[in-house]
């Protein structure tokens, strides 16, 4: 029989000061008791006021977007069987007394080079152009096949003050592995 040791995995999410972490189907009442968990825990830290509201704000775009832009499928393939199409996020505290959010869904991977291009272009905009292209899409009547205006990653940016970091990897034929970390200073 194999050694179960989860303090192993305790004193890696202490080293990286993980403030919560979750594994699993991402749904609105998880993310109702997680945005609650969040509130309740800033509320007792005595932290910087804006830093806090820039914090949840990030954090409630980054959790949206993984939720509304996560493929809607039951199972995909992987080398041993099958593996829950579900999602993954980490918060934690940064180096400098900030936060990181890090997202990880399943998406399509025809669907990786459009979503790679548009985090780059708005990764290389200043923060004047940003916000310039913010009302921009807030005031165009173009609705993404999800329905919203596409606003999520650029209000990321824009909230968080730095760039956006990603990864995509590719699970098999049709689906990708989509990573995302949103730093806030």
């Amino acid at each position: 029989m194999k050694k179960i040791n989860l303090y192993k995995t305790y004193l890696n999410m202490e080293k990286e000061e993980v403030i919560l972490s979750f594994k699993g189907d991402i749904t609105k009442d998880l993310l109702s008791s997680i945005y609650q968990i969040i509130e309740n825990r800033l509320e007792h830290d005595a932290e910087d006021q804006k830093r806090k509201k820039k914090f949840y704000h990030v954090l409630v775009e980054c959790l949206q977007n993984m939720y509304h832009h996560m493929e809607s499928l039951k199972e995909i393939p992987n080398e041993g069987g099958k593996q829950a199409a579900s999602a993954i996020f980490t918060i934690c505290r940064s180096n400098d007394g900030g936060y990181k959010i890090l997202t990880g869904n399943f998406i399509l991977t025809e669907n990786v080079e459009g979503l790679k291009e548009r985090i780059e272009y708005i990764n290389n905009l200043d923060p004047v152009s940003l916000k310039a292209y913010y009302l921009e899409k807030l005031n165009s009547n173009e609705l993404s096949d999800k329905g919203g205006a596409g606003l999520g990653i650029i209000d990321i940016a824009r909230k968080s003050g730095n760039r956006i970091e990603y990864d995509f990897e590719e699970v098999n034929t049709p689906y990708s592995f989509f990573t995302l970390a949103a730093k806030i200073n």
